[in-house]
């Protein structure tokens, strides 16, 4: 018998037309290892390569997650460290812009008393002649 293909496992049909014999597997002997053995043979160093790359990429991917868990605490460690200093300096600035409004919110009062001072000793000698005039007039309406 000749060689063997994949096409020899099928028995031949008749042409289009009335219905004919169905085309099913006419032997079975070898068997689709025999087939896919030459296949997954050309495939096994393709198949090493891969597990290795998928090995070395697993072993980098611990490496980096290893180094970023080290990097994460030192980072802990380092703001702990630096976490008093940050506060009082945050505490500062709080308490020198409190200072800064204190004083600005002094500064306006101190204007604002000095408008009023000014305003009332302007007006103080015309107010001090209405209250002499309401003195005499009631003064001198009851002697009457």
């Amino acid at each position: 018998m000749a060689r063997s293909s994949i096409l020899d496992r099928f028995r031949p049909v008749g042409a289009p037309g009335p219905a004919g014999p169905a085309g099913v597997p006419s032997k079975d002997v070898p068997g689709y290892v025999t087939e896919l053995a030459p296949v997954f043979a050309e495939l096994a160093t393709d198949i090493e390569a891969c597990r290795s790359l998928v090995e070395d990429a697993r072993r980098r991917a611990e490496a980096a997650v290893g180094q970023a868990r080290a990097d994460a605490t030192a980072e802990i460690a380092r703001a702990r460290r630096e976490a008093p200093a940050a506060r009082a300096a945050a505490a500062a600035a709080v308490t020198e812009a409190a200072a800064q409004h204190d004083a600005f919110a002094i500064a306006a009062a101190q204007e604002a008393g000095r408008a009023i001072e000014s305003s009332s000793t302007a007006r103080l000698p015309g107010l001090v002649r209405d209250v002499v005039e309401r003195l005499l007039r009631d003064q001198l309406g009851e002697a009457r």
